[in-house]
């Protein structure tokens, strides 16, 4: 058989879906290789990627990525996915702006927040959908937010979400007192020493807006905000730097009372550990998104993208990971334990939770980002 009639019907077997992609290109790679065949799919197959990088949270988030995403994506396409971690989102983009373009490729960033910034900076890509046909199962309102700042477009797909709300000792606090309190328990000198916090200044600033009176998303005393975040510095033990570190610091009993991720809490409860978890009243909602950065091999990302957004794999890893994922409850049946997670919203409108405002945010982050660093530092 010669080599055009070769392609030809390996091209036919491709199109009509006896062959996956991945197969394809690996085979029509190999027989322009062997004879000599130029065809735009023989370029292509020969540029594919054998490996995407993929930076995320650590602990048990990364875990339930390489354990139900990961390994069986590698095992049926033969792509690796090197997978990365980082500490915070602002460490981890100073790493990206350093780098050399598809050096990193995707990100598990926090939502509208980052994507806004990851856009302004100009590394947002743009995904082709029709490459990725289980975008259809995700809750619309968490794909809609991120059209308009990408001129339509999406360099992401949601992923999942959560709360970032009180965890506390119940051998130390009862619930009627974290019903009390709510957020100004963070601020109450008997438990000084006994508390902590994220060292994160978008997390301080929200929780001192919560214990000064004010709307997270547009507080007007910032100088009561600051006063708030210099005293939770002083009663507090330490600022945490990742959820493993969060997680520690409860189990061990070294803190009693501090802001933390729901699903990292939710795991501390499945581990045994008495701990509760509320959102306070306007508690700090958010979602996190797959972002493809601009430069990376895109029909490979996709690819992962769509196969992460597998209702069997999504729902695999936010079992793993202890937060909901973006599927729409109306579309897909998530099971039993889903429904028993932190912040999860079977009607999938996510009203009830409050999410940060890009624009507030990221208009005064310079700013804010500066001050909370000199206050750590104890000024």
């Amino acid at each position: 058989m010669d080599s055009t009639k070769r392609y030809e019907r390996l091209r036919e077997r491709y199109l009509n879906g006896d062959l996956d992609r991945r197969v394809f290109l690996g085979l029509i790679g190999a027989a322009g290789l062997a004879y000599g065949v130029r065809t735009p799919f023989v370029r292509e197959a020969r540029a594919a990627a054998s490996e995407v990088r993929f930076d995320g949270w650590g602990g048990v988030v990364s875990e339930a990525f390489r354990e139900y995403a990961f390994e069986p994506y590698t095992e049926k396409t033969g792509v690796k996915v090197v997978d990365g971690t980082f500490g915070g989102g602002d460490e981890y983009l100073s790493r990206v702006k350093a780098s050399q373009p598809g050096e990193y490729n995707i990100a598990h960033l926090s939502g509208v927040f980052d994507y806004a910034r990851y856009a302004g900076l100009g590394l947002a890509s743009e995904l082709n959908e029709d490459n990725i046909p289980n975008l259809k199962y995700v809750i619309p309102k968490l794909v809609d937010v991120f059209r308009p700042i990408t001129d339509g477009k999406i360099s992401c797909v949601p992923y999942d979400y959560g709360t970032t709300g009180l965890a506390y000792n119940r051998k130390h606090i009862s619930e009627d007192e974290m019903k009390e309190k709510g957020a100004k328990i963070l601020l109450d000198e008997k438990y000084k020493g006994k508390i902590a916090g994220w060292s994160d200044w978008r997390t301080r600033i929200w929780y001192a807006s919560l214990q000064t009176g004010q709307d997270p998303n547009n507080a007007t005393d910032m100088d009561a905000v600051w006063d708030a975040i210099r005293t939770h510095r002083d009663l507090s033990l330490k600022y945490w730097s990742s959820g493993a570190e969060l997680m520690s610091l409860l189990a061990e009993e070294e803190i009693y009372v501090t802001e933390g991720w729901s699903g990292r809490i939710y795991a501390l409860q499945e581990q045994g550990h008495d701990i509760g978890y509320m959102d306070p009243p306007n508690g700090f909602g958010w979602q996190e998104c797959l972002f493809v950065i601009k430069g990376s091999p895109m029909p490979e990302c996709e690819e992962l993208l769509n196969f992460m957004l597998a209702p069997e794999t999504s729902i695999a890893v936010a079992e793993g990971q202890n937060y909901p994922p973006a599927l729409d409850p109306q579309k897909v049946d998530l099971g039993k334990k889903i429904s028993t997670l932190p912040a999860f919203d079977p009607t999938g409108t996510l009203s009830g939770l409050t999410f940060a405002d890009p624009d507030y945010w990221n208009g005064n982050e310079a700013e804010w980002s500066k001050e909370f660093g000199r206050i750590q530092k104890g000024y």
